[in-house]
């Protein structure tokens, strides 16, 4: 005779049922969410409509290539002297980015704005990673000016505070630096994140040229993880502008006018594991971070080899002929040609921004951030 199936009593019957809802509904609707946001980005093109198209200004240049040939070449012309140049940015903790930003731009900036804050755009506490090399940076002394931001830290168990709110608040806080700096009316003043870098030459060829545009965007071109994934593009959020009394610090579209091929932007761009763990945890886009396991270091460092999304995220795009021609991984570039020099001159400082150079420094501990 076969053994007879285990029979649970009839009264433990209803028990048992709600004990296993219990376990399986949160897990079920987890996995609902994550496929909703895919089956949402996925669906874009159909529910959002892209912004509307940008005026691309062409841009001329090539070395040995007079200035007033540049300038008339883009319909201005060329100045008796130089604009004074002010670079602004809200810094988080890419130290070697802003190590190579102020060493490509210094000939030309006359002050460095930087603002950075004791806290993430999230409300955690972070180390003021600026303050704290500032012995890294000696070769600018004098040609920066530094602000710190006090954050609003969230408590505990409180629910996030809108990381926008925070941003702004950052936003809003720079643009008394920007006039304690210095700064006059018909001075050139760019505005980007750190990671956002705008070439020498277009810094040089906007200080030197009178009939350029009093608010334009940079267009800059799109790097993930380091210079050996080119994305696209498709950065535009740098911006420069001819300084007036209505001149404010933003981080979104202020003109319809761009200047094609104008610098890089690399995101994502770390020596050390931890740092990825750190942006992903701070920045506006925090709640992209679905799974605990989004931070594991072995995880990340596999992602970033292979050009993969940390988010398992699909891209945002407004088309599906973009969307599906960006799908999958990066593919990678054996070039470094224009690039910074400065990251071409140091570059055993900075193998981990170049071809080859993926695999990350991963000696130092996780740090644990609240989600």
């Amino acid at each position: 005779m076969p053994p007879r199936p285990l029979r649970l009593p009839r009264r433990s019957r209803p028990k048992v049922i709600f004990v296993t809802l219990v376990l399986l509904v949160p897990s079920c609707l987890f996995a609902l969410y994550n496929h909703y946001l895919k089956i949402t980005y996925f669906f874009r093109p159909l529910w959002d409509k892209p912004p509307q198209p940008f005026s691309r200004l062409a841009h001329y240049y090539a070395e040995n290539v007079s200035m007033d040939r540049l300038c008339r070449l883009h319909g201005w012309s060329v100045r008796s002297q130089p604009r004074h140049t002010f670079d602004a940015i809200i810094f988080s903790n890419e130290l070697d980015l802003l190590e190579i930003r102020w060493h490509e731009l210094k000939p030309y900036v006359t002050k460095f704005i930087i603002l950075e804050s004791n806290t993430t755009f999230t409300g955690v506490p972070k180390p003021s990673y600026f303050n704290q090399n500032r012995a890294r940076f000696a070769f600018a002394e004098g040609q920066y000016v530094y602000g710190f931001f006090p954050g609003r830290v969230r408590n505990r168990g409180s629910p996030h505070e809108d990381p926008f709110d925070l941003e702004a608040a950052h936003r809003v806080a720079i643009n008394a630096l920007i006039k304690k700096a210095g700064i006059s009316n018909g001075d050139l003043l760019i505005m980007s994140d750190a990671d956002e870098i705008p070439s020498p030459h277009t810094v040089k060829l906007l200080q030197w040229c009178d009939g350029i545009p009093p608010v334009m965007h940079l267009e800059l071109k799109h790097f993930m993880y380091s210079f050996e994934f080119p994305v696209d593009y498709s950065s535009w959020r740098a911006t420069a502008h001819i300084y007036d009394p209505s001149t404010r610090y933003r981080h979104s579209r202020q003109s319809d006018t761009i200047l094609s091929n104008a610098g890089w932007h690399c995101s994502f761009c770390f020596k050390h594991l931890q740092d990825f763990v750190f942006k992903m945890t701070a920045y506006s886009h925090a709640d992209r971070v679905r799974k605990r396991e989004f931070l594991d270091h072995r995880r990340i460092q596999k992602l970033i080899c292979k050009g993969d999304d940390l988010f398992d995220m699909l891209p945002e795009e407004y088309s599906f002929k973009e969307l599906i021609k960006k799908m999958g991984s990066i593919p990678r570039s054996a070039s470094a040609v224009h690039l910074p020099a400065y990251l071409i001159d140091n570059a055993d400082k900075y193998r981990f921004l170049l071809p080859g150079g993926c695999v990350r420094d991963s000696r130092d501990e996780l740090r644990v951030f609240t989600i």
